[in-house]
């Protein structure tokens, strides 16, 4: 791990790509270079039939120029630092100060790892990996650039990112999501999967930031004292979970096209949910999901309930909390029941009343 500090003066930790993985994607470069330069030569010695032998000789070295310093080039430019070596190992060029790579600096790096990789068998390069502590080679340091590590690990499969924290669903299934944008999700959604990864102050800085964007254009406001990453993960699974109803209806009508019988989703009612849930003596146990008829059986079948996974929150929610300073206790939220506990009932509890259908069914 080393520190990147951002051209807005925010430090980042980022993981510097190794001399294993550098090495794996020089040697899969050096290979397609290799297989173009074949293919460039066979071309230009055809020329010898009709032209003189300096007109071929000529060619051949703007052949080999071209491959050699114009593949790094115009892959990196135009693939943001990357080239078809990196993209199989999961490494990325990028600048000093976290931008992307421009076309004077993978010119640079290009000429520099010419005279690097093809004098004294790749010495210099080596020694210079070796000597520095962010593992630049001589190109690296002419260039102002740094090679990263930017594939995800498997554990980042493991589960969604976003969950639901339970004391904010009743705030969720309120949400107006249309004016928040694809992008500003994702940029949520890569800050909720690197969140450990980040140094605290840096953590707080960004999350507030991105949480602020997000209040901007959602609406009803959250409750006061929610932490960002909270907010952003309440955001996120109510956006997936509404997409995961908008699917489940067209394949719904999907499956009646074809004249299966199907659990149709119902329409999902108005919701003006201006505070949190009536409070009243809770229901034992939650209610049960409807029922799906799977084609070509009779016998209903439950939906299981769905598996978020870990988030973020979790570890929030465990740590101590100050005193309660205003009319939400526990930090902003409370997980207890009505009275003294808090305004809110429990996650598992239910109001009193029929049992409610909310507006879209379980994820299956």
């Amino acid at each position: 791990m080393a520190e990147l500090v951002t051209g807005e003066a925010v430090a980042l930790d980022i993981r510097v790509a190794r001399l294993a993985s550098r090495g794996c994607a020089i040697l899969l470069d050096l290979l397609f270079q290799m297989v173009l330069l074949n293919i460039a030569i066979y071309f230009t010695a055809m020329t010898s039939l009709v032209a003189d032998e300096a007109w071929t000789v000529g060619l051949t070295l703007l052949a080999v120029v071209t491959v050699l310093v114009g593949y790094p080039c115009v892959f990196e430019t135009l693939s943001r630092g990357r080239t078809l070596g990196k993209m199989a190992v999961g490494l990325r060029v990028v600048a000093d100060d976290g931008g992307p790579i421009r076309f004077r600096q993978a010119l640079v790096r290009a000429l520099a790892g010419v005279i690097e990789f093809w004098t004294f068998y790749g010495s210099p390069a080596l020694i210079t990996s070796f000597c520095n502590q962010r593992g630049k080679r001589l190109g690296d340091l002419f260039a102002g650039t740094i090679v990263i590590q930017e594939r995800v690990p498997a554990s980042a499969f493991f589960g969604p990112v976003a969950v639901m924290p339970p004391q904010l669903a009743w705030w969720g299934r309120s949400l107006e999501l249309s004016q928040l944008s694809d992008e500003l999700a994702m940029t949520a959604r890569q800050y909720l999967s690197r969140f450990w990864e980040l140094l605290p102050e840096v953590r707080d800085s960004l999350g507030h930031r991105i949480a602020s964007q997000v209040v901007a254009v959602v609406s009803p406001p959250p409750p006061p004292g929610v932490r960002p990453e909270i907010l952003l993960s309440a955001v996120l699974a109510e956006r997936r979970h509404r997409e995961e109803w908008r699917l489940a209806q067209r394949r719904a009508r999907r499956m009646q096209r074809l004249g299966w019988t199907a659990w149709t989703p119902q329409p999902a009612p108005a919701m003006a949910m201006a505070g949190p849930p009536p409070s009243g003596p809770p229901r034992q146990g939650p209610p049960a999901p409807p029922p799906f008829s799977a084609p070509g059986q009779g016998q209903p079948q439950f939906l299981p309930p769905p598996n978020y996974g870990a988030g973020p929150y979790q570890h929030v929610l465990n740590a101590p909390r100050p005193p309660a300073q205003g009319p939400y206790p526990s930090g902003g939220y409370s997980t207890t029941g009505p009275g003294p506990g808090g305004p809110y009932p429990p996650p598992g509890a239910v109001p009193p009343g029929p049992p409610p259908q909310g507006p879209y069914p379980p994820a299956r």
